[in-house]
């Protein structure tokens, strides 16, 4: 699949079936990610996978639409080394191709908010001086899974400015 196809195709699933992810998959995912351009080649991230349902379980209530995640064969949390201005788009850029590549593997994905991320530090033992930023949820999708429709996405000519506003 072409980069351009699975950006145009590629949409958020909130329903896995049981079926495992082979552990290469996997970890094809987590290379995808690891190779995101960062400011600096800083690579500020770590990347925790958690695959015990139960921890899914506890993770999946610390954030208000992160249900999904309790139902996911695994899940990457995305925790940044520091307080620094780019991390946030570093640890985007990596979830991104981490999405992307899934995607053209047939793997699911969906991004999870943690409302509570001092509780996700604490379930997951992450220290104190870094950041907890999301946690993303893969999984094949289940047989009844239906992409939401939400309506598109706003024209160029409203979104983009050349030159100036």
């Amino acid at each position: 699949m072409n980069v351009l196809d699975a950006i145009q195709k590629r949409r958020a699933v909130r329903s896995f079936s049981d079926q495992p992810v082979p552990a290469d998959v996997v970890e094809t995912i987590l290379r995808a990610g690891s190779r995101a351009q960062s400011s600096k080649n800083s690579q500020p991230w770590r990347f925790i996978v958690v695959r015990n349902r139960e921890t899914l379980t506890a993770l999946s209530l610390l954030g208000k639409f992160a249900g999904h995640v309790a139902g996911a064969d695994f899940a990457v949390c995305y925790v940044g080394l520091e307080q620094a201005t780019w991390n946030s788009f570093d640890l985007g850029q990596a979830a991104a191709q981490m999405q992307l590549a899934a995607h053209e593997l047939g793997v699911g994905s969906c991004i999870a908010a943690m409302y509570d991320q001092e509780a996700a530090k604490e379930l997951l033992g992450v220290p104190p001086e870094m950041n907890f930023f999301c946690v993303i949820s893969f999984g094949y999708p289940s047989a009844d899974h239906q992409p939401l429709v939400m309506g598109g996405r706003n024209p160029l000519d409203e979104t983009v400015r050349w030159e100036r506003w």
